[in-house]
This record gives structure tokens, C-alpha cells and sequence, in this order.
């Protein structure tokens, strides 16, 4: 049992950054992969970025050269800074990890980006 803590959202002018924080938590002997994925009102929810143990990323076309995802793999935690952030960025963002095949979520932070 994972159980995953998401910290850091709020609101954020246009051109403003946040940096974003996932703390993972429980029996974990190791994660390969952590990332994050947000959920807008009306949309599906999408793969923002992912950072695999060994350090290979994947970034959504979206986000690429504006957001970064980091990870501290001592203390399991998993970090997306946000730079440049346009409206279109509103959304809940959610920490997720596959552990030993199963999913698991965080309990999402909302990110509203708006003058």
C-alpha cells in the first residue's frame, strides 16, 4: 500500500511558475516510475510528465520546455516545477506511481492560473 501526498498548487498569475511536491509513503522498497498527470473541468484527465528511477523523462507536448519533473528517490518524492504558466494550465494535478503493477493517486492539488 502506497499512499501519496500532493502539495504546493494554487493561484498563479499568467507567466507565473508553482513548483509542485509528491511525498510517497508506506511499505516502498522501490519506485521505477512517478509522474504527474491533471484533470481539467470537462476533459480527461492526462499525463503531464513522468520520471522513471533511472532518470529517463516523458514530457506531454503541452508542457515541454516549461515544466520539470524531478524525483528524490531516498525520500521518495517526486517534484513538477512549473514555469510560464498560461490559463490553460487550470487544472487538479495528481501524483501517480505504479507499485509492484498497481496504481495509485494522489488526492490531487488544484492549479489556477488566471489574472
Amino acid at each position: 500500500q502506497v499512499q501519496l501526498v500532493e502539495s504546493g498548487g494554487g493561484l498563479v498569475q499568467p507567466g507565473g511558475s508553482l513548483r509542485l511536491s509528491c511525498a510517497a509513503s508506506g511499505s516502498i522498497i522501490s519506485i521505477y516510475t512517478m509522474g504527474w498527470y491533471r484533470q481539467a473541468p470537462g476533459k480527461q484527465r492526462e499525463l503531464i510528465a513522468a520520471l522513471t528511477r533511472g532518470g529517463s523523462t516523458n514530457y506531454a507536448d503541452s508542457v515541454k520546455g516549461r515544466f520539470t519533473i524531478s524525483r528524490d528517490n531516498d525520500k521518495n518524492k517526486v517534484y513538477l516545477q512549473m514555469n510560464s504558466l498560461k490559463p490553460e494550465d487550470t487544472a487538479a494535478y495528481y501524483c501517480h506511481v505504479v507499485y509492484q503493477w498497481l496504481d495509485y493517486w494522489g488526492q490531487g492539488t488544484q492549479v489556477t492560473v488566471s489574472s
